[in-house]
């Protein structure tokens, strides 16, 4: 059974070091194919968490809906090559369109991405 809630925090806090793989396995967000393999559900898993922390991805009225009409996870994770990828349905709220620049702001562990030619506005 997943964990949610005050639990998920416990466990996640339990497992310190753990990779994000055990983490998500502890928590019990696994499930088995069809072939017998094991499948972990980083998505659940961390909408959970951020539901846990408070954090309202606003899924009840209008939430946004990526590609096949799934809701957007508003979560972004390194890749192993070092990219971080946002996807289409993030740029496409946005209205951004291919050749849109940027000028990237780096902070204490934070990417700002600012429109060029765009006011950059300070927190």
């Amino acid at each position: 059974m997943a964990l949610s809630g005050s639990e998920l925090l416990t466990k996640v806090k339990e497992q310190g070091d753990a990779s994000k793989s055990e983490l998500v396995r502890a928590a019990g967000y696994v499930s088995t194919k069809k072939d017998g393999s094991e499948r972990l559900n980083f998505t659940a898993f961390y909408e959970a968490l951020l539901e846990a922390k408070g954090v309202n991805l606003g899924e009840g009225s209008g939430s946004a809906k990526g590609r096949g009409g799934r809701s957007l996870s508003y979560v972004a994770t390194v890749q192993g090559n070092g990219n971080l990828l946002v996807g289409k349905a993030y740029t496409a709220m946005l209205d951004l369109r291919p050749g849109d620049e940027f000028a990237i702001k780096l902070g204490r562990k934070q990417i700002r991405l600012i429109p060029a030619g765009g006011a950059d506005e300070e927190e």
